[in-house]
């Protein structure tokens, strides 16, 4: 059902606009008449009011935020069912969602991604202490109001958590932020919306969201199975610190994410001090309560003996085992890296894993007994060779040095090594040169390694189109079998051959439509050229070359330089005076106004348009002002103006970085030419700054009674505001 501006909700509720439309609702700006306020009502679609269980998942989500209060939330102030009509009241934020923020910006600087990410991080957190998980965090459901303000909103798919597990019938969420456990329809608890706010994270400071496909499928199988791209690979400005934070928070296994939105809080605080913490996002060392010293029984050690000999059978690898074929399946093969950037083991096969299960349970009945094994290995081992166990015959064996002995432990240890070595080397590769590769010859270098390609596209207008830019990997590092390695292949350049455009040869209005019907910004510039007829184009900056949205100066041709004659001086002289002079000069009498001079008598020029000697083309204009004489005795027209501005209104989130010139000027209509007054000298603010005016003596032009104070940005050369000012006449 559409809502018009004008429909009143309960008697209550006016709407006034449409502000936006989601996948089961529809937003309109209101105004409440009961407590004289606008806010936001969210109203569930026509198409949906006759499905109970959207109904009543429309109601979960006001029933689960309801109680929420928190800065970074969006409040909800009512939960309304009228007929038909099901819509919830909101608190109305007046701003841009984040995704309109990093669109509009390309990516944001990490202070500010930090900044923006600890506000959202505050309101995730207040809401999983009431146990209400959002499930649909992303950049689209959080609002930057006009002060900077962040707040968390559409509660849409939100669920109150009890203790017990929760099984998700569906797969909520959407899909491009989406945890591993929502996309295969798994256990979700607070640990995926850190998930989500991750990849958030990531397409703050990348301007893109690290997992693209053709379809929802794509990219959820992405979410579980393919590891997240560096950020910093993307862009070199992203922190070692804040880059650990992101991939801690996107980690696939939930129990290796963060425990909860405090913690992420804590991490975010420290990177914003220190772009380079080790401790940011390193993973928490638990003490091993099996690392205490006590001692062994011999009961312990004979069960210690039947165990590991049962155990060293087991793990005696097959020979097919061995040699793993290079087709294994990916999920299976596929390591993953650690928040420290580490690389994780492979993952096991099935026998490995059954082996595994066998250990547990071994370790689960002997405790710390199975982690002492070696160490008693060792013990045993040193004291035969030492000659701390006593002979069989009790007697004290002779100190003797046995070589054979020696050499046989010796040969022991050195084929003991050779094994590792051979082990390591199935496991293991060194990782070849692909920089200056063919994306083909890539695939083939990594192919015979058995390991596969990420491709992440960027453009480079050094690097031929196809060809390998950069590794993820250093030539000749090892890496694990089986895994994938990141690779950046240029796409070519993205910028655009002027020359092939044929902008000399074509009309200036011509020009320019082309150049903006190709993404790029015309700047004309007018230049003298004896050459080029006037009106046509003289030559271009840059010649060659120019990227989507960057300025292309056109120099426009003005003719031949004009002859050119110093102005007199005028000062003093009468109309007729003057105007004799310019006529000598060869320059035209331009428009002559009055006013009143007590320091020059009346009929004399006062001032001139064009400063005397100033060098003009011949048959310029220039104008006069005469003096009217002394100004009588009259009253003054005076105004005053009390204001407070905030000039981030202007500038926006961040605006605190910024720093521009501010000028506060009167301007009037006087005898239907428009004038302006400087009421205060510019002066350098920060564009984050509430600027108080204070103006109690505006003196306004006579027999005016009306004006304007402009707040003027010099840096930009935009009005930023303006206050309209009523002049009183006032005795002098």
């Amino acid at each position: 059902m559409i809502l018009y501006p004008g429909t009143m909700l309960q008697d209550r509720y006016e709407i006034l606009e449409k502000i936006g439309s989601g996948g089961m609702s529809e937003v309109y700006k209101a105004k409440c008449h009961k407590l004289n306020r606008l806010v936001a009502i969210k109203v569930l679609k026509s198409e949906f009011t006759s499905d109970a269980t959207f109904v009543s998942k429309f109601k979960m989500e006001a029933q689960a935020a309801a109680g929420l209060s928190h800065p970074n939330i969006v409040n909800i102030y009512d939960v309304v069912d009228e007929g038909d009509i099901h819509f919830i009241v909101m608190e109305l934020v007046e701003g841009i969602t984040l995704k309109s923020y990093i669109t509009k910006k390309g990516h944001l600087d990490v202070k500010e991604a930090i900044g923006i990410a600890i506000q959202v991080a505050s309101g995730i957190e207040a809401a999983h202490e009431q146990h209400i998980i959002h499930r649909d965090i992303k950049p689209q459901n959080m609002l930057i109001s006009m002060d900077g303000k962040v707040k968390v909103a559409d509660f849409g798919i939100a669920r109150a958590v009890s203790s017990q597990t929760m099984n998700a019938a569906t797969v909520v969420g959407s899909v491009h932020y989406i945890s591993p456990e929502q996309a295969r329809g798994g256990y979700s608890d607070e640990r995926s919306d850190l998930y989500s706010l991750g990849i958030t994270m990531f397409e703050m400071v990348t301007g893109r969201v690290p997992f693209g496909g053709d379809n929802t499928v794509t990219v959820a199988l992405a979410h579980l199975e393919d590891p997240i791209p560096l950020p910093s690979l993307l862009n070199p400005g992203v922190t070692p610190s804040f880059e650990r934070i992101i991939l801690k928070c996107t980690e696939k296994k939930p129990e290796d994410r963060y425990k909860n939105a405090a913690e992420v809080i804590s991490d975010l605080r420290r990177a914003l001090l220190n772009a380079d913490d080790p401790q940011v996002g390193a993973e928490i060392l638990k003490e091993d309560p099996l690392s205490e010293t006590r001692p062994i029984s011999r009961k312990e050690l004979d069960l210690i003996k039947t165990r590991s000999d049962g155990l060293r059978e087991q793990k005696k690898p097959r020979a097919a085992e061995e040699r793993r074929p290079s087709g294994r399946d990916p999920e299976e093969t596929e390591p993953r890296k650690s928040v420290g950037g580490a690389r994780k083991p492979l993952p096991r096969s099935r026998e490995e894993d059954n082996e595994t299960t066998q250990l547990e349970k071994v370790l689960t009945g002997l405790g710390v007994v199975a982690a002492l094994l070696v160490v008693v290995v060792v013990i045993v081992f040193f004291s035969r060779l030492g000659g701390l166990f006593s002979s069989p015959s009790g007697k004290e064996p002779a100190e003797t040095y046995d070589s054979r002995a020696d050499e046989t432990g010796r040969k022991e240890e050195t084929e003991e090594q050779k094994e590792k070595e051979t082990t390591l080397s199935q496991k293991e590769v060194r990782m070849p040169k692909l920089v200056g590769d063919t994306q083909e010859e890539a695939e083939a270098k990594l192919d015979a390694l058995d390991l596969t390609m990420q491709v992440i596209m960027e453009n480079s207008d050094t690097v031929e189109k196809g060809v390998v830019m950069s590794q993820a990997d250093a030539p000749d590092s090892v890496v694990s079998r089986y895994s994938k390695v990141v690779v950046t292949i240029s796409s070519g350049s993205d910028k655009i051959l002027l020359q092939e455009l044929g902008i000399t040869d074509m009309t200036l209005e011509t020009a320019v439509r082309l150049l903006e019907a190709k993404g790029l910004k015309a700047v004309v510039v007018e230049e003298n050229s004896e050459n080029v007829e006037a009106g046509k184009i003289v030559r271009m900056e840059p010649e060659d070359k120019a990227a989507l949205g960057d300025s292309v100066t056109l120099y426009v041709s003005t003719g031949p330089e004009a002859e050119v004659v110093p102005v007199p001086d005028l000062y003093g002289k009468t109309e007729n005076e003057a105007a004799a002079l310019l006529s000598e000069a060869g320059l035209l009498t331009g428009e002559i106004s009055k006013a009143h001079d007590a320091s020059v008598p009346a009929g004399q020029v006062i001032s001139q348009g064009i400063e005397k000697d100033t060098d003009a083309e011949l048959g310029t204009a220039v104008d006069l002002v005469v003096s009217l004489g002394p100004e009588p005795p009259k009253t003054q027209f005076l105004a005053s103006l009390q204001v407070t501005y905030p000039l981030m209104v202007s500038f926006g989130p961040g605006a605190e970085s910024s720093e521009v010139q501010i000028l506060i000027r009167l301007k009037q209509t006087v005898n239907g030419k428009v004038t302006y007054t400087k009421l205060a000298e510019p002066k350098a603010y920060s564009a984050s700054t509430m600027l108080d005016i204070r103006l109690d003596h505006i003196r306004g032009a006579d027999g005016v009674s009306t004006g304007e104070v402009e707040i003027v940005d010099l840096t930009n050369n935009v009005v930023l505001t303006s206050y309209n000012v009523n002049f009183v006449e006032t005795e002098v």
